[in-house]
């Protein structure tokens, strides 16, 4: 006969089925994302170099710290962001005039036109990500990932 103890534990540890973990879930998302995004995006644009892109389009320029907080990146990977981007001709950065201290990132003319070619391939992969729902789960789905985030 077993001790009750030992009959608990041996529940709880069965209890964790990683296929039902949402971090699990949620990585096992991000992949399909991940993957769709790398085949169909253009100019090889990474997920990060993409909202940085979209985000200075919604902003326009802005200091290259706020950039990073609005996109959820920290400010050592929205220098190198930013760097690769304004290497390629899409960003350009300089002094704010108001506050020299403060970076100041725009869209060069042929960032913004990157960004009209790559907008409507950004909403087909979130459409291709979302395919396998409804659009009510795909509501749901958005809704309740703004609440985690």
């Amino acid at each position: 006969m077993k001790s009750p103890a030992v009959e608990g534990r041996r529940e709880r540890e069965q209890s964790y089925v990683l296929d039902d973990q949402v971090g699990f879930l949620l990585r096992q998302a991000h992949q399909r994302h991940t993957t769709i995004f790398a085949t169909e995006m253009i100019e090889d644009l990474t997920p990060t170099q993409w909202a940085a892109l979209a985000k200075l389009r919604e902003l326009g320029a802005c200091s290259q710290n706020h950039l990073g907080r609005q996109t959820a990146m920290d400010a050592a990977t929205i220098k190198g962001v930013i760097d690769r981007l304004t290497g390629r001709g899409f960003t350009t950065t300089g002094p704010d005039p108001r506050d020299g201290r403060r970076l100041l990132v725009a869209l060069t003319p042929a960032g913004m036109e990157l960004y009209e070619r790559a907008a409507p391939i950004a909403a087909l992969i979130t459409q291709r990500t979302l395919e396998p729902l409804d659009e009510c789960e795909r509501a749901a789905v958005a809704a309740l990932l703004r609440r985690l985030a």
